[in-house]
């Protein structure tokens, strides 16, 4: 169990803060409601999507389903990889990135999975924990809670350019949440640092 306590604290407390601040979102603020919290280079601005990370989505309750099969499903593999690293002694950091990946992927299956069952909808009006009416969607139909939003500067699309030619553009329009950072940054150490995460395996080739 000692080797489990490092990753086990990683995703205790992403998922900690991950759900704090979506419930607070989600029973203060309005669909679209925003308020600058750097200028205008950083808001927090309430979104929801039914999909991947950074607002990407699959169409349809199918594709809602699927997705959320499909995160389960990852999140057991992820899981029994981060187990495996741990009882065999991998390094601390391929560790920690992996917590950060599977926290992250923990927190959005929450959403997907329970919000629409414990909260009603957000539209024109703040949501209520457990309404009398019951939720906005069932299991596995929730809808994630987006609110990180960085418009670091905006300009147009060269006129030149075949069908974007002359459009506005916003760099960084995606909004996102802490579960998504989690899961961007433990990806990126991965890449980052991979020759020292599998100098092991790396040398036995």
């Amino acid at each position: 169990m000692g080797k489990l306590k490092t990753p086990i604290l990683i995703i205790i407390a992403i998922l900690i803060v991950d759900q704090a601040l979506k419930f607070w979102i989600k029973t203060t603020m309005m669909l679209g409601d925003e308020f600058p919290v750097f200028g205008n280079w950083f808001y927090i601005h309430f979104v929801e999507n039914n999909g991947m990370a950074f607002g990407m989505e699959l169409g349809g309750d199918w594709g809602k389903i699927f997705l959320s099969v499909f995160r389960i499903i990852a999140v057991v593999g992820i899981g029994w990889y981060l187990y495996r690293l741990s009882c065999k002694g991998a390094p601390k950091g391929l560790i920690i990135s992996v917590s950060m990946v599977l926290a992250g992927a923990l927190g959005n299956i929450i959403d997907s999975m329970f919000y629409g069952m414990i909260f009603n909808h957000s539209y024109s009006q703040v949501a209520q924990l457990f309404p009398e009416g019951g939720g906005y969607a069932p299991f596995l139909h929730g809808r994630v809670v987006d609110m990180f939003y960085f418009p670091l500067f905006s300009g147009h699309y060269p006129d030149w350019l075949p069908f974007i030619g002359g459009r506005e553009f916003i760099f960084f329009r995606p909004v996102f949440n802490i579960a998504d950072s989690s899961i961007t940054l433990g990806i990126i150490f991965i890449l980052i640092f991979q020759k020292r995460f599998f100098k092991d395996e790396s040398s036995s080739v």
